[in-house]
């Protein structure tokens, strides 16, 4: 039995991309996105309807404002893609908020209903279809926190740090994506190692902290590792509610055979001594800043993510000018 069958007999295998050929090989229970993703796949020339149908899309909605024109054609072709995917997957699709509106909760609660409007007008219910996905700024979280309670169900992205953790389970978000890889960099350039032992990997001991201290503590939100580097990363969270794989490691796990032993255990978890914390705003920036991986990796995030959805919707602006 390959590794991929056995990791998805005790983990959720989620497709971290936009690529719909990828996601039918691994036959995932959900996907993700994000404007990384989403600029790769746009520029593929079997995806060229969906750029193009959202570039009008963004012309006719927007009018003589160019923001509102990119405004409305980046959220259109998320949801072309969105519905595209769950044609493809059984579960949901994950759908990115603008990473510039990662410090405004009122313009991220605007911006998510436009989006649900947008996914209703094509036919899918984002209530149970989707998950929005917006950083994990304090004032995301907010706005997350909102939207659950109005049944919007959130993925909350760019997340490095246990209070960044803390803050969004006691929001009730529906699910949190931590990082894994992107701590490993930041640990091996901070320590300047070329690497770590699968089991001491910062990242996988980040996720595994934060799996623990959910599952003694009884919280819902789903904990979905994201972000690797090496199957070994993958390996050591083998038990996790969910992990997003690229399409490449995802190759790699379907092709390689050898047993799959179970690291992290839900019940095993709810018996340990882990002592419950709570962050009021001051704390949680406080904690926040005490870190200095989890407040570098956040912000570099946003500004990797901006830039990827300033460069999609310069992209789409020239579809436009050409259709």
């Amino acid at each position: 039995m390959s590794k991929l069958a056995q990791l998805k007999s005790m983990t959720t295998v989620v497709a971290d991309t936009g690529d719909f050929e990828a996601i039918v090989d691994y036959q995932p229970q959900d996907a993700t996105t994000n404007p990384s993703l989403l600029y790769k796949a746009a520029q593929m020339p079997q995806y060229r309807d969906l750029m193009q149908e959202a570039a009008l899309f963004g012309q006719e909605r927007g009018g003589s404002d160019n923001l509102a024109q990119a405004r409305w054609t980046m959220d259109k072709l998320a949801v072309n893609f969105g519905t595209e995917i769950l044609k493809i997957v059984p579960g949901r699709v994950s759908t990115e908020i603008d990473a510039r509106l990662s410090f405004d909760t009122d313009a991220t609660l605007r911006r998510a209903e436009g989006l649900v409007a947008l996914y209703q007008d094509a036919g899918i219910d984002p209530s149970r279809q989707v998950l929005f996905k917006i950083a994990a700024t304090w004032e995301g979280i907010r706005a997350a926190g909102i939207l659950e309670r109005q049944g919007i169900h959130c993925n909350l992205t760019l997340l490095f740090g246990f209070a960044q953790a803390v803050a969004c389970a006691d929001a009730g978000v529906t699910l949190i994506s931590p990082f894994v890889g992107r701590i490993l960099d930041w640990y091996k350039k901070a320590e300047n190692v070329a690497g770590y032992p699968a089991d001491e990997d910062p990242g996988v001991r980040s996720v595994t902290r934060i799996f623990n201290y959910y599952k003694r503590h009884g919280y819902e939100t789903v904990v979905m590792g994201a972000s690797f580097r090496n199957l070994d990363e993958i390996l050591e969270l083998a038990g996790c509610d969910y992990l997003t794989i690229s399409p490449a490691l995802l190759g790699e796990l379907a092709s390689t055979e050898g047993e799959v032993p179970r690291k992290l255990d839900a019940e095993r978890a709810s018996a340990l001594d882990l002592p419950k914390v709570a962050f009021d705003e001051p704390g949680f920036r406080w904690e926040l800043n005490e870190d200095a991986m989890a407040t570098e990796k956040l912000s570099e995030g946003i500004r990797l993510f901006t830039a990827d959805t300033r460069k999609l919707e310069q992209f789409a602006h020239e579809v436009c000018r050409s259709c």
